[in-house]
């Protein structure tokens, strides 16, 4: 009999409930053991803070690495911390663990490690040799590529964080009827699409103008302003969906003071 463990992280759901890892049994035997379906802002801290990939602690690279970047890398420490609940399990040498990106929420993906029968891998699962063996779905690998396991960096958050450097497409699925002006149709991409997703994290973008050459100025405001990551944000979120949806576009251009203080909520 296989036990599942739940990753509890605040108040997302009825699974997630503390900041704690909590072992469950389970009857039905065919389970694997989990350590929880969240988003990556809930794997878990503040979003902009455990985006950054500047670590503190080592991490320990996978010898199997595709396109001279790795696919996942685990921390020393979230090691200790895999092997420990690993270690709960009957047989723990033959399982690997799991991670698989499931979907999306606005501009986050959203997880789902589990312990896996090695046995069971598919044949096109990304097995990555190592002290844990990992096991990724061939969906998952490109969306996955240069993400660091890690714990948050304020232990009493606990659980695990994955610090991934990619975004999903924010327009995936989504049907855009805009109209008018470059301007006015940026202005509408902002208010349907960009913002909602800034929104969760306390962040927004503002339109400041629109140049003869279609060059777009934005302003990043709430949490995204002084933020380390907010060109990361820029240039893979908001400008992606901006250039994406208006083919006129050349550039966007970020015209924010990201000086102005440590925790510079304002509007414009």
């Amino acid at each position: 009999m296989i036990s599942w463990c739940r990753l509890r992280a605040g108040n997302f759901a009825a699974e997630i409930e503390g900041p704690k890892l909590l072992l469950h049994q389970e009857t039905d035997s065919r389970q694997p053991a989990r350590l929880g379906t969240l988003p990556s802002v809930l794997l878990r801290g503040r979003l902009n803070e455990e985006r950054s990939m500047s670590m503190n602690s080592p991490a320990v690279t996978s010898p199997f690495a595709t396109d001279q970047v790795p696919v996942l890398e685990l921390t020393e420490s979230a090691l200790v911390t895999v092997l420990e609940i690993r270690g709960a399990e009957p047989e723990p040498e033959l399982l690997g663990l799991r991670v698989e990106i499931t979907g999306s929420s606005g501009s986050e993906y959203v997880y789902d490690l589990s312990f896996d029968e090695l046995s069971e891998a598919a044949a096109d699962d990304l097995i990555i040799d190592g002290v844990v063996q990992v096991i990724i779905p061939a969906k998952t690998v490109d969306r996955l590529r240069g993400s660091v396991l890690d714990l948050p960096r304020n232990a009493a958050q606990g659980g695990l964080v994955i610090r991934n450097p990619n975004r999903p497409n924010p327009l995936a699925g989504v049907e855009l009827r805009l109209e008018g002006s470059v301007a006015e149709r940026v202005e509408q991409l902002l208010v349907g699409v960009v913002n909602p997703s800034l929104e969760a994290h306390g962040g927004f973008a503002t339109l400041v103008g629109v140049d003869e050459e279609n060059n777009v100025y934005i302003t990043m405001g709430g949490g995204c302003q002084g933020c380390s990551m907010s060109r990361l944000t820029l240039t893979e979120g908001i400008q992606r969906s901006i250039k994406d949806a208006i083919e006129e576009v050349d550039q966007v251009i970020d015209a924010t003071d990201h000086s102005a203080g440590e925790n510079p909520f304002y509007t414009a």
